[in-house]
């Protein structure tokens, strides 16, 4: 295991007692040798405009686990994954829920596949394909998205995804009214959730939509 970062580790236990989640040591630590990983690899393979790490802790780490308490499921589907966000920190948070992480860009797919291994996540696999081309046998309790595309897009490019179970996690910034108001006649939005992601400046929603 890498050396951890204890500056990295001080700012993110500070900001898990301001969201008032309760962390194991180890998972902490997993998240920051996790943004440890994207610093060391953003130099070669440009993963994330966000350069300096502990900004990385904020828009990357943060602004990710703080959905976790809203995944009730046991398996999600990260659509346009990136670097692995939110489905990396998500999977070290819930080592008991399954996650598939999805991006189209093979370098992104490789860095995920080192993050699994040197970080031990079994509970994450990595897949190269566009979302549209990717079928499943069983469908997911849940497709997350996250700067991926619209809300109307992700749900047109995602329908075949989940079932009439399924629930639609859309990450979003500002409230977004117009999206909102192009969803298709066939979903309903079961829930609006404005997050609180301390040290960022900005607005976080998360969006909870399903089939109807």
């Amino acid at each position: 295991m890498m050396q951890i970062d204890s500056e990295l580790l001080t700012c993110l236990q500070a900001y898990l007692v301001k969201m008032g989640l309760s962390v194991e040591q180890a998972k902490v630590e997993k998240l920051v040798a996790f943004v440890q990983l994207m610093d060391k690899w953003n130099k070669a393979y440009n993963l994330t405009s966000v350069r300096d790490p502990k900004e990385m802790l904020i828009k990357h780490i943060v602004d990710s686990i703080v959905i976790t308490p809203h995944l009730t499921g046991r398996h999600y589907i990260d659509v346009g994954t990136g670097p692995g966000l939110p489905g990396i920190p998500l999977a070290i948070m819930l080592p008991d829920t399954q996650f598939v992480l999805l991006d189209s860009l093979g370098k992104r797919i490789r860095f995920i596949k080192q993050v699994t291994h040197e970080l031990g996540l079994p509970n994450v696999q990595a897949v190269q394909s566009r979302v549209e081309e990717f079928h499943q046998h069983v469908p997911y309790d849940g497709v997350l998205s996250r700067a991926f595309a619209s809300i109307k897009d992700m749900l047109h490019w995602c329908q075949h995804l989940v079932d009439s179970q399924g629930t639609f996690l859309a990450l979003k910034g500002q409230f977004p009214a117009e999206e909102m108001d192009e969803i298709p006649a066939n979903f309903k939005v079961c829930e609006v959730v404005k997050l609180d992601v301390p040290g960022l400046d900005a607005q976080r929603h998360l969006v909870k939509i399903q089939k109807i």
